[in-house]
């Protein structure tokens, strides 16, 4: 009796033992699964990578007319064309340039330096800008000529964007009664390009039209406009000839005021005069330096007779 019962638990001892081997363990208790890794992301190609800078640099600037360089209609508004890089995100800065000290030219030097006095906030403020003639000689002839001739006295900044730009010049601007139509003139004469300068702080650039309608990229007759950061994305599109010197904080002051929706200040900022003068020799820094950055004494050249009589007497 006793053989067929060991026998008997052996036969069922080796069958528990097999079939305990056909059956599968939960996965999450084999020692031996192999963790489900995700698929890595997918590199994008050079050309994806392109496609997306170009999309990224457009989107600085807000398009112009679908069909003729203005700026896209709104209900109810009069559509004015955009003549200026404009900004809808921050643009890139660039690192800021160092630039040669007023104070600091050579005794036998000859530059030639636009004197410009503006009027806002109830006062009046002197902005100084050294002009460029040997690398935009055609521009700064043709800027020259309006100085001269009194084409900007009177002439209002219709753009304002803090931390970008303020830009003046449009003959338009002169008639309060025609805020609707600013920024659309000085088309009536154009210059061709001459872009050889870089934009940084203080760069003095003619507005244009878009490539779309202006491939050749000639610049407006008589509008311009000052850069307050430096901004790679404008570089080799529009022509900078000159430069800042003296009374940038007015212009970055200028750049806070209140505008409306096409970014023209709403109280007037007038250029009441712009005379352009042959400075020789480094330029004057005050006894006093106002607390709004480095202010240069005027130059003599720039001033009336009387004005020039007390400031020698005083």
């Amino acid at each position: 009796m006793k053989t067929p019962l060991l026998t008997f638990l052996l036969a069922f001892g080796c069958h528990a033992a097999l079939t305990a081997q056909q059956i599968k363990a939960p996965e999450s208790l084999r020692s031996n699964t192999v963790p489900v890794v995700p698929a890595p992301a997918k590199t994008p190609s050079t050309e994806e990578i392109d496609k997306l800078a170009e999309e990224a640099q457009k989107a600085l600037f807000k398009s112009v007319d679908k069909a003729g360089g203005g700026a896209t209609a709104t209900p109810g508004k009069t559509e004015v064309t955009q003549y200026t890089p404009y900004a809808t995100t921050t643009p890139t800065r660039l690192p800021a340039q160092k630039l040669e000290d007023p104070a600091l030219w050579a005794k036998d030097s000859v530059r030639k330096i636009a004197v410009m006095e503006v009027a806002f906030g109830g006062a009046r403020e002197t902005v100084m800008i050294e002009l460029f003639p040997n690398d935009a000689p055609q521009t700064v002839n043709n800027f020259i000529d309006h100085c001269d001739s009194g084409v900007y006295n009177g002439l209002a900044f219709h753009r304002a964007i803090e931390g970008f730009l303020v830009q003046t010049g449009d003959p338009l601007t002169s008639d309060e009664s025609a805020r609707a139509k600013w920024g659309t003139g000085g088309e009536d004469k154009t210059i061709p390009a001459e872009i050889k300068r870089p934009h940084r702080v203080g760069a003095v650039a003619m507005a244009r039209r878009s490539d779309k309608v202006n491939p050749e990229r000639r610049s407006n007759g008589s509008q311009f406009y000052v850069t307050l950061g430096n901004y790679g994305v404008l570089e080799g599109k529009y022509t900078v000839f000159g430069q800042v010197v003296s009374g940038l904080e007015t212009l970055k002051r200028i750049s806070l005021m209140p505008v409306d929706a096409n970014d023209c200040p709403v109280a007037r900022i007038e250029i009441k005069s712009m005379k352009v003068i042959t400075q020789k020799g480094p330029m004057q820094v005050p006894v006093m330096a106002s607390g709004d950055g480095v202010r240069y004494v005027k130059p003599d050249a720039a001033r009336g007779m009387v004005s020039r009589f007390f400031h020698r007497v005083w």
